[in-house]
Formats: structure tokens, sequence, C-alpha cells
């Protein structure tokens, strides 16, 4: 049994030492990138022959097994270029001038500066994506130059679409519902029981001979 164990731990440590050498020579991420590995995401900090650290967007270290890296699934956000796509959904109150809504969206991402216009990359674009059960949807797409900025980029963008929709008067609505109240009349009195007739009071049946 103890053989075996030990035979088992070192089977582990052997198949992370040549994922080890397998992310080293191949280099499908390297110290820098942003990734993400299941539940992790973060950038890879240092990679050794056991296992890769990570350092998460919480600046925690996680050391990931290099096993995972290689048999896993795993996101490499910048391994051919930083850049990327992010999409913020939006819902406008029926009745809104649909391409005044489209043209403020448009132009809002384009004065953003971590959004790619120069022609490198598709100029932003807002898609009427259909109709919500208490908006008309939404969607913009636009290319950052530093996709692991996404979620900076994307709130700046919120704050600003709302500050435009606030000045173009179009309403952001929220969820309704219809609330209906039914009522019931209320259950009348039991009558009250007629007393049973006493022995006294009971008709006499004449006995046959």
């Amino acid at each position: 049994a103890f053989a075996l164990g030990i035979g088992l731990g070192f089977q582990e440590i052997a198949n992370n030492f040549v994922s080890g050498l397998i992310l080293l020579f191949e280099r499908p991420i390297r110290s820098g990138d942003f990734v993400t590995v299941g539940d992790v995401e973060g950038f890879v900090r240092r990679i050794s022959i056991r296992a890769t650290e990570i350092e998460t967007l919480d600046n925690q270290n996680v050391l990931v097994p290099n096993s995972e890296l290689v048999s896993g699934r795993v996101t490499n956000w910048v391994l051919r270029d930083p850049h990327g796509r992010i999409r913020l959904h939006v819902g406008v109150a029926y009745g809104s001038d649909v391409e005044t809504v489209r043209d403020i969206m448009q132009d809002v991402a384009c004065q953003h500066p971590e959004v790619i216009t120069d022609g490198r990359a598709p100029a932003p674009r807002a898609l009427f994506m259909g109709f919500g059960d208490s908006s008309l949807d939404f969607e913009l797409r636009c290319r950052i130059n530093r996709i692991d900025r996404r979620f900076a980029v994307c709130s700046d963008l919120n704050f600003a679409i709302d500050a435009a929709f606030r000045a173009a008067g179009i309403t952001i609505p929220f969820p309704q519902r219809d609330l209906h109240i039914v009522s019931y009349p209320e259950p009348t009195a039991a009558q009250p029981k007629e007393p049973e007739a006493t022995e006294a009071q009971r008709p006499r049946i004449p006995h046959p001979e």
C-alpha cells in the first residue's frame, strides 16, 4: 500500500512535470497573459515545472497544476493580440425613437479612448435585437485595445449611455408586473339545527296485537 501510494504520487508529479515542459516549449501561455482557467481568471505571473502562478483581479495568487493547463480548457485572451470585443445589452421603453437610440450608443462608444475606431477593427455598432417583455432590446458591440480592461470599459460606457439617454429624454424601463386580487364572498353562518324531539314528544306507534 505504501509503495502504491508513492507510485500514484510520483505519477501526478510526473504528469505536472511533463505538462510544465510542454508549456515552456510550446508557449500556449506566457508570463503576462490574461487567461481564464475554470473559475480562475487573471494574469500569468510565473510558469514553473509543477504549477503556474496566476494573479487574479483581486490580487490573489493561485497556483494551478500544469496538467490542468495542458489537458483542460484554457482561454488566453491575449494569445495573438490584446484586442477583444465587448457587448453591452441595453433596453429602452416602447415608443422610443430607435434610430436616435442607435446613434447615441454608437457615438458614445466612438468617444471612448479604449474603443478601436481607426480601422484596425470593425467600427462600434448598435444592433436592434428584438422586442422584450418590457423594453426594446439593443446590443452595443465594439472592440477595445485591451480586453483585460473590459470591465472598466463596460462601466464607463454604461455611465455615458445612461447620461446621454437622460439628456435625450429616452427612458430605460424596469420590468412591470400586474397584480390581480380576487375577492371571494364570506361564507354565510350555518343554519341552527332544530332540537331533537324528546321521548315524551315523539309520537306513539300502536303495537300490533
